[in-house]
């Protein structure tokens, strides 16, 4: 893709932003945090790499990055770097009209807010292990209460899980296949569960989410347990050398739970829902015209323009 020279004033730093598919300069500026940049770095795994369009800002003031996957559970969004490098990137490439925000600073909220409707803003907390720190949970489970790896077959079970505070959930039973799940039962019934958003032995990173435990069964430690078993086989099995989740640090008894892991506290991570302020994406549109025309002195027809939701070539649907 061409490169373009950005800024919306004098006033404004400029930046050269092009999308580039090289792992190797991705991971170069990305392992300044390994933590926060954890999802990125995940999705630069073969295999997620080809639902994802990468972004790079460079300039005198700093530089970032820009991820917007079509894997998963919906269109989503991560951003890592200074903030008005973010703002160079969103300017130019806002993405889908409406989609998840997974991983941003908390300096980035004020830019973002300029292209994108901001909605239910989670204010949250990096937490990252490796072997060096994790401590396996040895404590016995409850009465009648046993852990396995969950597979495939498991999903619909999973699904009544996470449903069980009234909002259902469509995981499928390839989130399973491709991911590490660990559940939690008893008298054979699956009461808590764990699981990845991303793993990626390649890189050797990944993210564990989806802690769940059905609310009549909290306060036993069943959470701690399956985190537990889901960061050792990650650890031991699955060539993952430093895996992170994402807490909101006012969960005190999940913080702990963490830490008694070996699990230590990083950066401040915020997460939300987007939706984009230009609707049909003119206003973006006419944004990388004159930036091309800046930073090439002619007019340049656009080559890559895609429909909101869905990349070029590829599918659309979830994150």
């Amino acid at each position: 893709m061409t490169d373009l020279t950005f800024g919306q004033s004098a006033a404004m730093p400029r930046f050269a932003i092009r999308e580039t598919r090289d792992r190797a300069l991705l991971q170069a500026i990305l392992d300044e945090d390994r933590a926060f940049a954890a999802y990125l770095l995940g999705h630069l795994e073969y295999g997620l790499f080809e639902r994802t369009r990468f972004w790079v800002a460079e300039g005198e003031q700093g530089h970032g990055v820009m991820l917007q996957t079509w894997g998963g559970v919906g269109p989503a969004t991560f951003l890592v770097g200074d903030a008005a490098a973010i703002d160079a990137l969103s300017a130019l490439h806002p993405g889908p009209f409406q989609g998840y925000l997974a991983t941003a600073a908390p300096e980035h909220l004020p830019v973002l807010q300029r292209y994108y409707r901001v909605e239910g803003a989670l204010q949250m907390r990096r937490m990252s292990v490796t072997s060096a720190t994790f401590e396996a949970v040895d404590d016995p489970l409850p009465d009648d209460g046993s852990l396995r790896a969950l597979t495939p077959r498991d999903v619909n079970a999973l699904n009544a899980l996470y449903s069980t505070e009234g909002t259902p959930t469509y995981y499928t039973s390839e989130h399973i296949a491709h991911g590490v799940y660990f559940g939690a039962y008893v008298r054979g019934m699956l009461v808590a569960a764990a699981g990845t958003h991303v793993v990626s032995p390649n890189v050797g990173v990944a993210v564990v989410g989806n802690v769940f435990t059905h609310p009549a069964f909290r306060g036993q430690g069943l959470a701690t347990h399956v985190t537990s078993a889901v960061t050792e086989d990650l650890l031991e099995r699955r060539g993952c050398a430093f895996i992170v989740l994402t807490v909101d640090p006012a969960n005190e008894p999940a913080v702990r739970a963490y830490r008694r892991l070996g699990y230590k506290p990083g950066s401040a991570v915020v997460e939300a829902r987007l939706r984009r302020r230009d609707v049909f994406g003119i206003g973006s549109a006419l944004r990388r015209w004159v930036a091309r025309r800046a930073a090439h002195g002619q007019n340049i027809e656009f080559g890559d323009e895609y429909a909101p939701g869905q990349p070029p070539g590829g599918e659309g649907g979830s994150r």
